[in-house]
């Protein structure tokens, strides 16, 4: 049986659920294949404030946001899947925003290569494992996860699910979210990075020209 994560473990603060996540494993079954990627970047939400779907107010297509924690919300973004789990709290939620492929004895090189076929460039090309799922619609193309097949959905073992197979950053880097528009608490830092994947989100937080302790801060795990 794998290490999946509980229901609980998704009932907790956006923030704190949003740094967790970043290094656990989702798995996704397609086929007899299992298309697994670690989680590397991740954005808080929160009913309360601007940025969030929910502060619009509760509607049949937001139920799941308003939901326990550890259901799955998913919503169509530029026409892309994009997928979020809800966390402690009506309206809250965590966007799993990026991600990086993940090979081991259930998800192999096969998986890879269907994540791959599942996800090409705009010219048809295959996609580097770096660029596959940098960006939550990438993500979900790659893992195929689909709108209709998962909005408002618990878990499931025998299909979907989130494992904890003890990956930890060593560092965590907290920014502002990506795509929230002026006036709508664009300022707030609830984007969560994993920072030695850092190059492979969907913005790099430490690209040229960005400075700790203004555009964002690191903290090392364990201290």
């Amino acid at each position: 049986m794998p290490n999946a994560l509980p229901d609980e473990f998704f009932n907790r603060d956006a923030q704190i659920l949003a740094r967790g996540l970043l290094g656990k494993i989702i798995r996704h079954k397609v086929g007899e294949l299992w298309l697994s990627a670690r989680i590397i970047e991740t954005e808080a939400y929160y009913c309360a404030e601007r940025g969030s779907h929910a502060s619009l107010g509760y509607t049949e297509k937001r139920r799941a946001l308003f939901l326990d924690g550890g259901h799955i919300y998913m919503y169509y973004s530029r026409g892309g899947d994009s997928l979020n789990f809800s966390a402690e709290g009506p309206g809250n939620a965590v966007l799993i925003k990026s991600a990086y492929p993940w090979l081991d004895a259930l998800s192999d090189a096969n998986s890879l290569a269907q994540m791959q076929l599942n996800n090409p460039d705009a010219s048809g090309a295959m996609r580097t494992p770096q660029r596959l799922c940098a960006g939550q619609t990438l993500l979900c193309k790659a893992l195929g996860l689909k709108v209709p097949d998962w909005d408002a959905r618990r878990f499931d073992l025998q299909r979907l699910y989130v494992e904890d197979v003890g990956l930890m950053p060593t560092a965590i880097i907290q920014t502002t979210r990506l795509g929230i528009p002026a006036g709508r608490d664009e300022h707030l830092m609830y984007r969560f990075v994993d920072a030695d994947h850092a190059a492979f989100c969907t913005r790099n937080p430490l690209r040229r020209g960005q400075v700790e302790g203004r555009d964002y801060f690191l903290t090392v795990q364990g201290n």
